[in-house]
């Protein structure tokens, strides 16, 4: 018997930066620097690819290379993150 597939989740809200001090320290804590740049979580699924902003916004149009990208892989169904910059301090117009 072969179990069903999981449907794919919803939009996933991200955990976001908090101010603080001082960087925590000790072996479990890892950090980044962030750059200027856009957080995007990448859905494909039948429904087709949409690269979601960090409060669900479609950005496909912004950003066609990541969809066509994601549309390309040999999954049914995907979801990521993927930090983009573009090519220009801010994103392209709608």
């Amino acid at each position: 018997m072969n179990p069903k597939p999981a449907a794919p989740p919803g939009f996933v809200e991200p955990c976001l930066p908090s101010r603080a001090d001082r960087p925590r320290s000790g072996p479990d804590w890892v950090h980044e620097i962030k750059h200027d740049r856009y957080r995007l979580m990448a859905h494909r699924d039948p429904a087709g690819v949409r690269p979601l902003t960090r409060n669900g916004h479609d950005w496909a149009r912004r950003y066609p290379l990541i969809a066509e990208a994601v549309g390309r892989l040999k999954v049914r169904s995907a979801v990521g993150w993927r930090r983009s910059r573009g090519n220009s301090p801010s994103p392209p117009p709608l």
